[in-house]
């Protein structure tokens, strides 16, 4: 089984249905880090982790990736929750599917 499957696995077991934010507690829980901690690596204000995880904020494709990698997650997954959160925002009922290049 892929590192991916794993993850997508425990997340949905763990947190339920899957948005970015979950998909960030879920990251910092592993880490065994804060939302202060994380904002620090990511040179962001802790508020703006906490409105992430919230849903509150949609981060950019750029800036999911960058959080998958500082959590050594699959940059896969992140860049598609943070496009499932754009489309669910503009009320498309669609799904995403990543894959790299």
């Amino acid at each position: 089984m892929t590192t991916r499957i794993k993850a997508e696995e425990f997340f949905k077991n763990e947190m339920g249905s899957m948005t970015f934010g979950t998909f960030l507690v879920g990251i910092r829980h592993s880490m065994g880090i804060s939302q202060a901690d994380l904002a620090r690596k990511l040179k962001v204000s802790r508020s703006m982790i906490c409105d992430i995880e919230k849903g509150r904020v949609l981060v950019s494709p750029a800036l999911a990736m960058k959080i998958a990698r500082i959590g050594k997650f699959p940059e896969d997954m992140a860049i598609k929750y943070c496009l499932e959160d754009q489309l669910r925002k503009a009320k498309i009922k669609m799904k995403v599917n990543v894959e790299a290049a």
